[in-house]
């Protein structure tokens, strides 16, 4: 097999990403316009989309269909792109930069911005279930399922709350992947598994394989986003750097120093690519993206 060329598969998954996600959102045209402006602002034009190209990846492995692939794949970033828009509101993180650009309640107002995630919660759920995405109905319930739980309390949002709630506490390495194993690394999770019920069957013992790989390479995303929040600064990072250490958030460099966290980060990607080898050259996009993840700069 030809060497994988990593970075042509992810510009042409960005692209289409872009594409399937401006046609799965409502016209900012569309009453009410403002609303729908808000939306489409917090999801268009930014981001690395690694979700989406996560999904697309596990797809990979089971010969899925990409028109399937993209339908998942803008679920899974209309839920992560309503967290953004959340997670900034000055009742949460109150801050005024993402992705290079002033946040949604920075440029909405903070009704339109609490509106713009509500609806974009929805809008993930409408598009999930409003296409057949797989071949028994059964799956398809399954994906629904997935998303709904990675997304909420025992997901995404309850590792939020966790991090709200550890504010200048001291956490156990334990505790402090917990949280992040739910709010970032649910959301990560699901997108790998939704991408392997697109298309050929897999046996458990494959499943599980690619779930470990995606617990793996979602907390591996953590630990590199608490290690560039200390490096890099907020024009390189398109958000405000330093946050985490200002609010006195317990993050794996403050557990584990700045080497102790390049080296979780560099174990994690071994642990995940180690998962993926039975799956040989079908995981060559999962395998890029892993050293994609791990040796970002943003």
């Amino acid at each position: 097999m030809a060497e994988f060329e990593f970075k042509s598969w992810m510009n042409d998954v960005q692209q289409r990403m872009e594409t399937c996600l401006s046609a799965s959102l409502p016209a900012e045209t569309h009453l009410p316009e403002r609303l729908h402006d808000a939306m489409r602002y917090s999801v268009l034009d930014g981001g690395k989309r690694v979700r989406p190209l996560l999904a697309f990846a596990a797809g990979m492995v089971v010969d899925a269909d990409p028109e399937r692939l993209q339908y998942v794949a803008a679920a899974v970033e209309m839920i992560h792109a309503y967290s953004l828009v959340h997670d900034d509101m000055p009742a949460m993180d109150n801050d005024v930069l993402r992705r290079g650009k002033p946040t949604v309640h920075v440029a909405f107002g903070e009704a339109t911005a609490l509106l713009a995630g509500d609806a974009l919660q929805a809008q993930a759920f409408d598009v999930l279930s409003g296409h057949m995405l797989a071949d028994a109905p059964a799956d398809q319930l399954k994906m629904v399922s997935l998303l709904a739980r990675a997304s909420g309390s025992l997901g995404m949002c309850g590792g939020q709350g966790v991090d709200l709630y550890s504010v200048g506490k001291e956490l156990t390495l334990p505790e402090l992947e917990l949280m992040h194993i739910l709010k970032t690394g649910a959301l990560i999770r699901c997108a790998v598994l939704l991408g392997s019920y697109c298309g050929k069957p897999l046996v458990d013992d494959d499943r599980a394989r690619l779930d470990t790989y995606a617990k793996c390479i979602g907390l591996a995303f953590q630990v590199v986003d608490d290690i560039l929040d200390c490096e890099a600064d907020s024009v390189t990072l398109g958000k405000t750097a330093g946050k985490d250490a200002a609010n006195n958030k317990p993050t794996y460099v403050s557990l584990l120093g700045l080497s102790g966290a390049r080296e979780k980060a560099a174990d994690l990607k071994a642990e995940a690519l180690a998962a993926l080898a039975p799956f040989g050259d079908r995981a060559a996009a999962l395998m890029a993206l892993a050293e994609f993840i791990v040796e970002r700069r943003s």
